[in-house]
């Protein structure tokens, strides 16, 4: 069964299909609906709870009468509101969150820049702990970092099945050089990381100190795609919120970035070498 945020994605998808053939913009529509822009904006892009009373209002107003496709709205509109399992990790998982961890569940094919962490999908119990400790402003109890681990390495569970999703991450060399909890953890994450890259479905290529300035030199990124939801998100965040991307020309330019960061890397072979050679000269108990 789809996931809510994928179900929320495809009504999104329709409801912008049905703005755009009613000759309306985006603006235009939200003043005819009493809505902000915003929220048109965030009912198009999947990013927020739809309301049948919502949904029913910007039918009628993009001129659909069909009995059987109102029916079809509002039985996807009911479904989109059932709660994913990672809502099960309440205060665990940041609100700001939540979505992007609907959305990276649902993708089939993520490509990602990182350039301070490993990226979640990958990292060790012991290393996600470390992350988690060091960046809890508020001296969360050990019972809620655990949880934030157990939802961590939960989450790792979509790269098992290799024909569900396929991961291409580019990591700066200062990713695997930085002693996140000490050596033992990173001998451990650095293992990991190795055995990870030799799946099937994932692809990871280290960039090096050496190559210097490079296209994504300030920033880190991620953009998703999905195999039966038209489009492509690029996504980064900061300590306490995210961005969603969706204007074709920009993940363009995160596409193109992405592939001159992966020209520029070790190929994934050298970085699988890399990394061997990193645990034992670095990291060697």
């Amino acid at each position: 069964m789809d996931s809510p945020t994928v179900l929320r994605r495809r009504l999104g998808s329709e409801l912008r299909r049905l703005r755009e053939g009613a000759k309306l913009q985006a603006k235009s529509a939200a003043d005819s609906l009493g809505f902000s822009a915003t929220k048109v904006s965030r009912i198009e892009s999947g990013q927020t709870t739809l309301k049948e009373s919502d949904v029913r209002a910007m039918l009628e107003l993009y001129g659909v009468t069909d009995e059987a496709e109102l029916r079809q709205f509002i039985t996807l509109t009911r479904r989109s509101t059932q709660r994913g399992w990672w809502h099960d990790y309440g205060e665990a998982l940041p609100e700001w969150f939540q979505t992007y961890v609907g959305l990276e569940a649902d993708a089939s094919r993520i490509r990602t820049y990182e350039s301070g962490l490993v990226p979640g999908l990958f990292q060790t119990a012991g290393y996600a702990r470390e992350i988690f400790r060091t960046h809890d402003r508020n001296q969360s109890s050990d019972a809620t970092i655990e949880r934030r681990v157990k939802l961590r390495l939960q989450r790792q569970e979509i790269i098992r099945d290799p024909s569900a999703l396929t991961v291409h991450s580019v990591v700066s060399e200062a990713v695997l050089r930085r002693p996140v909890g000490g050596a033992e953890v990173m001998a451990q994450q650095v293992k990991h990381l190795i055995a990870t890259a030799q799946q099937s479905n994932i692809t990871v290529q280290v960039i090096p100190f050496t190559v210097g300035a490079h296209p994504a030199l300030s920033t880190n990124f991620r953009i998703l795609s999905f195999s039966d939801v038209p489009g492509e998100i690029a996504y980064s965040e900061a300590l306490t919120s995210s961005i969603y991307i969706e204007k074709q020309s920009d993940i363009a330019w995160h596409a193109t970035a992405f592939d001159q960061l992966t020209a520029l890397a070790l190929t994934p072979e050298d970085t699988i070498a890399w990394m061997h050679r990193l645990v034992s000269e670095e990291y060697a108990a």
